[in-house]
């Protein structure tokens, strides 16, 4: 599907993926909003999640040296529509680490399913060790999240 919000390029400040689920809109909308079931595909820390903008909860996982990841995500909800947009920035908690991220998803229609978008943006193409989190968050969005989110949906 083309969309020109969504172009394919070679953007070194962004990671872009367009992934299909069989299951309508209100439930990948679900899936990304409840904290019940964001804590079964999402970081350790999802469960203090509130669709709320402004709302401020803290994501943990392994740190990451290469990347200058420490482990410790501060999230910041930014904007949502429902069941269309949510919109949250991701800072690293470290105030060493210049992380400095807006995730983007967007949900459309299509078929009997959802195109889901996601845009994760603010990399720094002349930082390496932002390049590094950039290849890493890149495969992990594209693989590990997006199938767990899929057998999540699953599961519902």
């Amino acid at each position: 599907m083309s969309d020109p919000d969504f172009p394919a390029d070679d953007d070194l400040t962004v990671v872009r993926v367009d992934q299909f689920f069989p299951h309508p809109p209100a439930k990948v909308w679900r899936a990304l909003t409840e904290p019940e079931l964001l804590v079964q595909w999402q970081m350790q820390g999802t469960e203090a999640f509130r669709l709320e903008v402004g709302h401020r909860y803290t994501l943990t996982s392994v740190p990451r040296p290469n990347s200058n990841f420490s482990g410790t995500v501060d999230v910041r909800v930014l904007a949502f529509e429902p069941e269309r947009m949510l919109s949250v920035r991701w800072t690293d908690a470290d105030p060493a680490n210049s992380a400095d991220w807006t995730i983007t998803w967007r949900l459309e229609h299509e078929g009997r399913g959802t195109r889901l978008f996601l845009v994760h943006e603010g990399f720094d193409p002349d930082d390496p060790a932002q390049m590094m989190a950039r290849t890493i968050m890149g495969g992990g969005w594209r693989t590990q999240v997006m199938r767990a989110l899929g057998h999540a949906l699953e599961r519902m």
